[in-house]
């Protein structure tokens, strides 16, 4: 049996992998390792993704040397392990020796003094870009660090509406700070297969799908044409179907009494169409905000539409977080759980995710929480 914290180490692994399509050419990568004078017992292994297929390798040491070699699709993200005494994979755990990197077809060099943690790769452009992108980033990650620990150290007292108000300020910065490097370097690097990568965390969990468009488009033609560039391009069109700016798609759902609610009835009213679920934690912890909001604004031409996503086992525990939670406003439901309609015609991936509607029927913003929810209507409804 795996190790539970190895099950996580690779469970967020595979996290970051963009899906990939099967239907290309496999190409051979070499590595060649030192991780100082270590010897048998000690073992290297290399995880990584084959297609749709986890492929778990490994290569005993000698004076530190050690050779691993096969096949990918594509450039992807890699962790190479090394069990310093010996005592087996399925026993290693979080406090491991792990380096995250890019695996790509060639030959690469892989040397560390005592720990692969801080290993030097060699021969890899891909992680030379990596290490650039990286050490941009770093100022960025630190002051991210420094908010944290203000937030975490604050007593009881001291968090006010105001002082969350002033560190979520203080993270949109940071945010727009770190999309401001990422943009630079996918522009200044056209030919890098990092940018391809990079485009999947320019906007985090929401994306405009414009913006994103434009930046594929200064990839060089060689990077579009690969399998991932291909998915990447795919993957975004139906995005744009529900971006801000285009017509919200209609659709009518029962409300908790059976009756059918279609969104187009609210036209005339700022709507934000809310999905979330009784199961569903963050959307809970969100719930005493849209409260707030709704309450603020209520008689201000705005209302909320409430799409769930339970289940039809789900039905009384979707009714019974309406009351616990105060949500005043309608709710509505197929009871379908993921595949849920309404949710399935605004691609929604993860909840909560929400849409605010103007009085026309259009799209002005997406998946508003905490501060932003507020800040948008009074851009819209004037304070």
């Amino acid at each position: 049996m795996l190790n539970i914290n190895m099950r996580k180490i690779l469970f967020f692994f595979i996290t970051l992998l963009p899906v990939m399509a099967m239907a290309q050419t496999e190409q051979a990568f070499i590595i060649n390792g030192k991780i100082g004078e270590l010897s048998t017992p000690a073992k290297a292994y290399l995880i990584y993704k084959l297609g749709a297929n986890q492929v778990i390798d490994s290569a005993g040491m000698i004076g530190g040397k050690f050779n691993l070699g096969g096949k990918i699709l594509n450039p992807t993200n890699a962790i190479l392990v090394v069990d310093h005494k010996g005592i087996g994979f399925e026993k290693l755990d979080s406090t491991a020796d792990i380096l995250n990197f890019y695996l790509e077809k060639g030959e690469l060099g892989i040397i560390a003094a005592d720990s692969v943690s801080k290993a030097k790769i060699t021969g890899s452009k891909l992680n030379d870009d990596d290490k650039n992108l990286k050490a941009q980033l770093e100022p960025i990650k630190q002051k991210a660090r420094k908010l944290t620990e203000i937030s975490r150290n604050a007593a009881v007292a001291q968090k006010t509406p105001e002082f969350e108000s002033t560190l979520h300020g203080r993270y949109k910065a940071l945010q727009a700070e770190q999309k401001g490097v990422i943009k630079k370097f996918i522009l200044a690097n056209p030919d890098s297969y990092l940018s391809l990568l990079a485009l999947y965390s320019v906007d985090g969990p929401a994306p405009d799908p414009f913006e994103l468009d434009s930046l594929y488009n200064t990839l060089s033609p060689a990077i579009r044409s690969t399998e991932t560039a291909l998915n990447f391009k795919k993957a975004l069109e139906p995005l744009k179907h529900t971006a801000p700016g285009t017509m919200a798609p209609d659709f009518t759902q029962n409300d908790v009494n059976g009756v059918p609610v279609k969104l187009s009835s609210f036209r005339g009213k700022y709507v934000l169409v809310d999905f979330w679920a009784s199961w569903c934690g963050p959307c809970r912890q969100e719930n005493p905000n849209v409260v707030r909001v709704y309450n603020k604004y209520k008689d201000k031409n705005f209302t909320v539409l409430g799409v769930s996503l339970d289940k039809q086992s789900g039905r009384n525990d979707w009714l019974a977080a309406i009351k616990n939670d105060g949500l005043t406003w309608t709710q509505v439901s197929d009871l379908k759980f993921w595949n849920n309609e309404a949710a399935a015609l605004y691609y929604v991936s993860s909840i909560p995710a929400n849409f605010l509607i103007d009085p026309n029927g259009k799209i002005v913003a997406k998946n508003l929480r905490g501060d932003d929810l507020e800040e948008k209507l009074k851009e819209v409804l004037g304070k």
